[in-house]
């Protein structure tokens, strides 16, 4: 079982880093092999909606985008965290979102799958935390993830958001955060193995 785990984060050691951690450690203690990758490490530019794309269902330009969409095209789970920001997803997050318009194309333009269906077998967690704790804090950003994850196949399964996290350790306050997210790393591997049967 393959999970990829898209760190979403300006801050290589922030709060939604430590939350994703954990939830990779228990995805890996339930005998998942998970491929990690930080998305502010790699070099994708911001989509610039030329639609290349809608002749081959890839996007034209050439960075770290296609290997990123290859391996979240091959994954059988995936997992995002984020900041928010203004209620949205981090400036890396949406980036990749972006591009990932290319996947829309070739989905729903070039492959004519129904619109509006978003029956995706594969699972896909969503860990959050933001400074604010507005009653609808997470309610723009989980709507972004949801079709972003669409795009690749796969469903919103789970979203854990947090509230009145600002400072890079001040999760560390909090043990049942992390320990809530190591919990969904499991879980996201039972139903992996629950939709393989």
């Amino acid at each position: 079982m393959r999970i990829v785990a898209l760190y979403g984060s300006p801050r290589r050691w922030g709060n939604t880093a430590k939350l994703l951690a954990e939830a990779v450690a228990g995805a890996r203690g339930a005998g998942a092999e998970v491929v990690e990758i930080v998305l502010r490490d790699l070099k994708i530019t911001p989509c610039l909606e030329i639609y290349a794309c809608k002749e081959h269902g890839r996007c034209a330009l050439k960075d770290d985008f296609q290997a990123l969409a290859e391996s979240l095209l091959q994954a059988q789970a995936v997992m995002l965290a984020s900041p928010i920001f203004f209620y949205a997803v981090s400036a890396h997050v949406k980036a990749v979102m972006d591009r990932c318009q290319s996947l829309w194309v070739k989905k729903y333009w070039l492959d004519h799958k129904p619109l509006g269906r978003l029956d995706n077998p594969r699972p896909g967690l969503f860990l959050a935390a933001g400074a604010t704790r507005g009653k609808n804090l997470f309610t723009g950003a989980e709507l972004s993830v949801k079709y972003f994850f669409d795009t690749f196949g796969t469903s919103l399964w789970r979203s854990l958001g947090y509230r009145g996290l600002d400072e890079a350790d001040e999760i560390l306050q909090y043990p049942e955060y992390l320990a809530e997210a190591r919990q969904a790393g499991i879980d996201l591997v039972v139903e992996v193995r629950k939709n393989q049967k």
